[in-house]
């Protein structure tokens, strides 16, 4: 009898969809090919205005949709036909007895709910869990389960290729080959468990709230979820990774950030590089967190990153003034550097970075003739987040994520400041007003140099950095290279406590005046002395900026 279904009953398809973006052409092609349509709700009324001959799911299972809608195809003559192993003998004689036909055909997807937790003003809780799709979901996981026998659509662009495809076997489903069905079945379960992570995300957030480093630390500790899910799409697929051998693609995250680097504006220039993108982040997330309103007479930054490390980064009154400024701070190590403005880039900045090797550039935006002056380097990538944005915002305190073998790391991060309940000058010389005011800007840059790390700065400019190494004291000999005359009269700001006075007496050699620093070493008084020594003055601010 089941053989029958197939001699003399046409193909099914059950149409259910939220998302009705080319669902009436398909249905046309599908009838046109001789299949008969089941649907729900919506979905068949949209078919039947358009002239289609739709038969209602509570047809195919004998019972009315109940609860508005909330119940109706969770029904075990829908998920029978589905599920139906027909290449299976006790499943095609349980199918017969049952008097069930096979559904050959599911196109479904579902409510909004990523879209929905987005909204502004955020839905009230009953609003947003009216979005939490039920049916839709079991459908395509039962669909896709049974992709042998069951073409699942779970995508609107691909109902242009399945009806190809069944048009090249005069409408048989059995005709589209495995391979087909199975990549189907995939991006079905990708869907529906992206849509499981972003319910499971947004109602942490809700209900447990979201971990940041506003919260005292064992509250924060307290609101790290239990389990960490990432649900990213792919975005773009590179030409390599960090190097040529290595395979690479940009995967962006489900947000409803304004300020982010998958949604930026591409201006000129080649593709990004998997490089690019960690500058670009790196320079990116300085530029924002130096753009608040400490600085009101300053206001403009400029970051010059290279290798994921600030190589220049300084405030002005100008534009142009904050370029020139960062670029001399280490101009050998700028080459080929990606800059990153918080504010419009103006005629007057192009001018001056002219024809200076810079391979990427990213901004709120830039003026016209800004934008015509920096693509006459036709490789140059300028890179803006949107027209209408003239200023860059502070980054908000968030959750980062680092993978690792066996798992990941998650931990809190925002801009540092220096918290007065914690900070303490511990030399006969305190700080003055002016070596304050440099504290303040050189920790928010320190924190963003890979540890171990020393930079000199002088008002709201650096003058010398030192990155990344295994020795406090070569930083410190590292960032005086750069800076040389400069150094004279800096501040000195350290990523973490000094373990010996050997990195004091080498700043004093090079005329550093004043230091900050977190403390907290068991020599932290012989560091002291040896600051006394050389009547330098030097904060303990409590606050360590590890950056690995």
């Amino acid at each position: 009898m089941l053989k029958g279904y197939y001699m003399t009953s046409p193909p099914r398809a059950l149409l259910s969809v939220y998302d009705k973006t080319g669902i009436v052409d398909f249905a046309k092609n599908l009838v046109n090919l001789g299949w008969e349509i089941i649907s729900t709700g919506g979905t068949a009324k949209k078919l039947r205005e358009a002239g289609l001959e739709v038969k209602d799911i509570s047809e195919v299972t004998g019972h009315p949709e109940i609860f508005d809608g909330r119940v109706k195809s969770l029904h075990p003559a829908i998920h029978g036909a589905i599920l139906a192993r027909l290449e299976n003998n006790k499943d095609k004689e349980g199918l017969e007895d049952l008097g069930y036909e096979p559904i050959k055909l599911v196109a479904v997807n579902l409510y909004p709910f990523s879209e929905s937790a987005l909204q502004e003003p955020p839905l009230e809780d009953s609003a947003l869990l009216e979005m939490i799709d039920i049916g839709g979901p079991t459908l395509l996981r039962a669909s896709a389960k049974n992709h042998k026998n069951v073409l699942v659509a779970s995508n609107p662009n691909k109902y242009d290729e399945i009806i190809n495809l069944l048009n090249s076997g005069n409408g048989d489903p059995l005709s589209i080959n495995l391979e087909f069905r199975r990549n189907l079945a995939l991006e079905t379960f990708e869907k529906t468990a992206s849509y499981d992570v972003a319910i499971s995300k947004e109602l942490h957030n809700r209900w447990i709230g979201a971990a940041n480093e506003n919260f005292k630390l064992d509250e924060a500790i307290s609101k790290l979820p239990s389990r960490f899910q990432v649900d990213s799409e792919i975005k773009e697929i590179m030409r390599y990774g960090e190097n040529p051998h290595q395979a690479a693609a940009f995967y962006a995250n489900p947000s409803n950030l304004d300020i982010n680097l998958a949604n930026f504006i591409m201006h000129s220039g080649k593709p990004l590089s998997y490089n690019n993108y960690v500058d670009l982040d790196a320079a990116l997330r300085l530029a924002r967190n130096l753009s608040t309103d400490e600085w009101p007479e300053t206001p403009h930054a400029c970051i010059i990153v290279k290798h994921n490390n600030p190589c220049g980064a300084a405030l002005a009154n100008t534009q142009e003034n904050a370029w020139i400024d960062a670029l001399a701070s280490d101009p050998e190590s700028a080459f080929g550097c990606i800059v990153a403005f918080n504010t419009k880039v103006t005629r007057e900045t192009a001018n001056s970075i002219g024809g200076h090797f810079v391979e990427c550039i990213i901004a709120p935006s830039f003026s016209l003739d800004a934008l015509e002056l920096l693509s006459e380097k036709k490789n140059r990538r300028l890179i803006s987040i949107s027209p209408e944005l003239s200023r860059l915002t502070p980054q908000d305190s968030e959750i980062v994520a680092k993978q690792i073998n066996g798992g990941w790391l998650l931990q809190t991060e925002r801009a540092p400041r220096i918290d007065p309940g914690l900070a303490r000058s511990v030399t006969s010389n305190e700080p003055n007003e002016d070596e304050m005011a440099a504290m303040k800007f050189g920790m928010v840059v320190c924190e963003q140099v890979k540890s171990n790390s020393v930079i000199f700065v002088k008002g709201t400019k650096t003058v010398g950095i030192g990155p990344g190494q295994t020795s406090r004291v070569e930083a410190v000999r590292i960032a005086a290279r750069r800076a040389g005359e400069e150094a004279k009269g800096a501040v000195m700001v350290s990523d973490a406590f000094f373990p010996f006075r050997d990195g004091i007496d080498a700043a004093n050699e090079i005329g550093i005046a004043s230091i900050v620093q977190p403390g907290g070493s068991i020599r932290d008084q012989e560091v002291i002395d040896a600051a006394n020594e050389h009547n330098m003055s030097m904060l303990f601010t409590g606050v360590r900026l590890f950056r690995h």
